[in-house]
């Protein structure tokens, strides 16, 4: 199996209300298929949707379509039309790609419309003076 491309079709970023101060906001991620299609023996075309809400805040919504070349492409398709499943091995690699492609394309929407980003960015962490002067050759900042 292999993902020949990915083509994003809508990016949709809607701000509902600005987050108070201090706010906690519940961060959610969905990316579900919405049409599976044989194109050839050995290729299918997989529309799909990612989402990714904010509860109150807002939301981000991106469409798109992928080719993915896999053995099989006729039965996978109608295996998917009659149960909406494709093979947990084929499912993995193909939400993942989805993954991949979507939530860099959702960090840039939220950030333009002051949501928070939808991933957790690195705590910083400052070592004492102590520490530093112990190990010369480490960075005094570490990320976790």
């Amino acid at each position: 199996m292999a993902i020949l491309g990915v083509v994003l079709r809508t990016l949709e970023a809607r701000r509902y209300q600005d987050p108070q101060a201090n706010q906690q906001v519940r961060i959610d991620h969905n990316s579900s298929l919405t049409l599976v299609e044989a194109e050839a023996d050995d290729r299918i075309r997989v529309d799909f949707a990612y989402t990714t809400s904010y509860g109150p805040l807002g939301i981000v919504k991106v469409e798109g379509q992928m080719r993915v070349k896999v053995e099989g492409a006729r039965e996978k398709a109608k295996m998917w039309g009659e149960t909406r499943n494709l093979p947990p091995d084929i499912a993995q690699q193909v939400h993942g790609a989805i993954m991949n492609t979507c939530i860099p394309e959702a960090v840039g929407l939220a950030k333009n419309i002051r949501l928070p980003p939808p991933i957790p960015m690195p705590q910083v962490q400052m070592k004492g003076p102590e520490a530093a002067a112990k190990t010369m050759s480490e960075p005094g900042v570490d990320a976790a």
